[in-house]
């Protein structure tokens, strides 16, 4: 009788440490999101004070900030994947937060290229650990929900970013904002510690963890020998290559091309592009989670539809006249294109073993970064410069029209995808 009381209080106690390091959790990955999403919100301001090109935003939106993030990612990981996870989470969310308050100093292009470098490194030491993090505290079918939960800290940092940044840009400047920003992260991250303790490793796998962390080698090999493994890496570079066109782009096409005000922008596409995200990651992490207990297949699937359905979505959005009409229509896209985040980042870590997790998420955050981040907004905006002295401010609208095809191909990778994944997740 004394174990059998024991059992519910135990449980919990576990189920109260999983909602409390959950919401950190969460709050640490929202900070992380708005900082990103700040400089897309405020890029009109900042382009006429400095005379940015569309090139040169692509470029600090997206490699000049990918490089270091991803560069650090990996070696970040590793370490993860051997230290304690929560310290290492707040001490990146310092960093970050440190060099987005400098932000606000900036005079130049190469001082801002130069804080986004410091801002991309800091941020490597969070999604990876965190992801780690959460799988020790859920078991494996319940990964997809909890990674979807976590994951929402992108489109309500969307929110956030959108909504504050424009409010920002019209009372304290968009040199204010980044400061207010970066100390509130950096008040956030001893909290972390102070919360959330470290969980065993492997506490929620059948198998347990082993005492050795894996080798970085060893990890990549995972890699190799998986096609499952293979193909979400390429199906989630392509789905985050369009992703991040979109989220980056997307607020200047309307504020340039339909005549949107910086207002309007905080008051409509801040919470219009926050709940899309929103459903289309929570939705897909319960989807999967749901369907994939009797048909593993849905972690492929279920974001191959979602890619195929951004094509016509998308389209339609950028050939309507008028904000109001075209964030209507692109509520469709907005959705779709954040569908493949819970399903592949859920699919990696039930195809690893815990003690390589953080290292395997920080090789699919890689591509998300690299072929996603890195080269999905360089690529809108270089178009877009290309086209400009035949289209002028029309020409953005083109450069989104760009990315349409690479939505296609994620589509077509994520269904291939289906071919391995019943006889690999059983295994």
């Amino acid at each position: 009788m004394t174990e059998a009381a024991a059992l519910p209080r135990a449980a919990q106690g576990l189920a109260l440490q999983r909602s409390l390091a959950l919401t950190m959790l969460f709050v640490v990955g929202t900070i992380n999101f708005v900082d990103r999403q700040l400089l897309s919100v405020l890029v009109e301001p900042i382009r006429a004070e400095m005379g940015l090109s569309d090139t040169q935003f692509g470029l600090l939106t997206g490699l000049a900030f990918a490089l270091f993030y991803a560069g650090m990612g990996v070696p970040v990981a590793i370490l993860a994947d051997r230290w304690n996870r929560v310290r290492l989470i707040a001490l990146s969310c310092l960093v970050w937060s440190a060099f987005t308050a400098l932000t606000g100093k900036v005079s130049s292009f190469t001082q801002l290229a130069l804080v986004r470098f410091g801002v991309g490194a800091g941020e490597a030491g969070g999604t990876a650990p965190s992801l780690s993090l959460v799988s020790d505290l859920f078991p494996p079918h319940r990964r997809p929900l909890a990674v979807a939960i976590y994951q929402l800290n992108g489109p309500f940092g969307v929110f956030v970013g959108a909504a504050f940044g424009a409010w920002a840009a019209a009372n304290i400047g968009w040199r204010g904002a980044f400061l207010v920003m970066g100390l509130v992260g950096v008040a956030i991250a001893p909290l972390l510690i102070w919360a959330v303790r470290e969980p065993p490793r492997g506490q929620m796998d059948a198998a347990g963890a082993s005492e050795e962390p894996v080798p970085l080698r060893d990890t990549l090999a995972l890699f190799l020998r998986s096609p499952s493994l293979r193909l979400v890496l390429l199906g989630n570079g392509l789905s985050a290559f369009v992703s991040y066109g979109i989220l980056n782009w997307v607020p200047a096409f309307l504020m340039r091309s339909q005549g949107m005000s910086l207002p309007a922008m905080g008051q409509w596409f801040g919470p219009a592009a926050g709940i899309t995200f929103g459903i289309g990651i929570l939705g897909s992490g319960w989807l999967v989670s749901r369907i994939a207990q009797s048909d593993r297949r849905a972690y492929g699937y279920v974001p191959g539809i979602a890619s195929l359905l951004i094509a016509p979505g998308l389209a339609a959005a950028l050939l309507m006249q008028g904000w109001e009409a075209s964030l209507a229509v692109m509520l469709l896209p907005l959705t779709a294109c954040t569908v493949y985040i819970a399903p592949g980042l859920a699919l990696v870590q039930n195809l690893t073993p815990p003690r390589s997790r953080a290292t395997a998420s920080a090789i699919l955050l890689l591509m998300y970064n690299i072929v996603g981040l890195g080269l999905g907004p360089l690529f809108v905006g270089m178009l877009s410069d290309f086209l400009r002295p035949a289209l002028g401010d029309d020409s953005l609208r083109w450069g989104l029209m760009g990315i349409i095809p690479f939505a296609l191909a994620a589509a077509a990778t994520q269904f291939a995808m289906t071919r391995h994944l019943n006889r690999e997740l059983a295994e």
